[in-house]
């Protein structure tokens, strides 16, 4: 999955309006929350068959950790 991709999924995911980049801080976005944390992990975890804990997407700090996550390169 490319970063627009990714980034247009997670969009969706966490139901923002904000515009979110790679280099987006989850502590600026104001709907990154506990629920959101449990819905990417569902989506890396379901939908790209990744093996992902909570501890990796606590540890995240802007949107690009999150794609590295979700395997993005």
């Amino acid at each position: 999955m490319n970063s627009e991709t990714f980034i247009k999924n997670l969009t969706e995911l966490i139901d923002t309006e904000e515009i979110l980049t790679l280099g987006t801080k989850l502590s600026d976005v104001e709907d990154w929350d506990s629920l959101s944390l449990v819905a990417f992990l569902s989506f890396c975890n379901s939908k790209l068959k990744l093996s992902v804990t909570p501890e990796e997407v606590k540890a995240a700090q802007t949107v690009a950790d999150l794609f590295k996550i979700a395997g993005g390169k």
